[in-house]
């Protein structure tokens, strides 16, 4: 079965990491491969134009704004994708991995697939002790109140793009991955996950680098995992 797959990269000041993310990715496995520009000040749209992907622009700064600026994007096209895959552009993640987390959508029915760096190998460093430990929370949190078990909110991930149309995605920042997960809960999406491979990334986080930012994130999942719980 031949499907149409697009891949959604945000990217803010990535222009070190950029072109190596695009250029490990399958050419087979994807048709579009669309850059999503969070507002950056460095080369990270020129880089991933000479890498071949498409580049769009969205100033408002925000993973979650650029991520639904690639979703608007795909909207517009005459033949839009059967399967959208997220992949951050700081090349922490190996692109080369895409195949696998689209297997089970297309051979098992799946809805949604997520990479999992807790299942995978993880370079040394790579997940931070209150990132792991955030995320531990949130899946656990997960699991008691939707009964959906996860082992992570890795942002690696494919779904079919009817059924992230069907989730109605609001965030605009840190909640974007478990406000995904949330909603596919919710939807009784059939999820799964496959083992995927983690190393650091090049260059600094904008989040879990700094104290502010891994405080907003931790708040901002928290939040969102009991707020989708009180919404119908």
């Amino acid at each position: 079965m031949a499907i149409n797959v697009g891949v959604i990269i945000p990217a803010f000041n990535e222009e070190r990491s950029i072109g190596l993310v695009i250029d490990a990715i399958p050419e087979t496995a994807v048709q579009t491969v669309l850059v999503c520009n969070n507002g950056s000040t460095d080369r990270t749209a020129e880089v991933a134009r000479k890498a071949g992907a498409t580049v769009i622009e969205e100033p408002r700064k925000g993973y979650g704004n650029a991520c639904l600026a690639g979703i608007a994007w795909f909207e517009k096209q005459a033949s839009p994708p059967d399967v959208i895959v997220f992949l951050d552009g700081d090349f922490s993640d190996y692109p080369e991995e895409l195949p696998s987390l689209v297997r089970p959508i297309v051979e098992d029915g799946m809805d949604m697939v997520i990479g999992s760096r807790v299942l995978g190998r993880r370079e040394k460093g790579a997940l931070q002790p209150h990132q792991a430990f955030g995320n531990q929370l949130a899946v656990t949190l997960l699991r008691w109140l939707y009964g959906y078990r996860f082992t992570d909110l890795g942002p690696f991930r494919a779904i079919r793009f009817d059924s992230l149309q069907r989730l109605q995605m609001r965030d605009r920042n840190y909640g974007w991955t478990v406000e995904m997960q949330v909603k596919a809960a919710k939807q009784g999406l059939r999820c799964t996950e496959v083992p995927v491979r983690y190393r650091k990334r090049v260059g600094t986080s904008k989040v879990s680098g700094t104290v502010k930012g891994s405080v907003m994130a931790g708040y901002k999942i928290i939040g969102t995992i009991f707020r989708e719980k009180l919404m119908p």
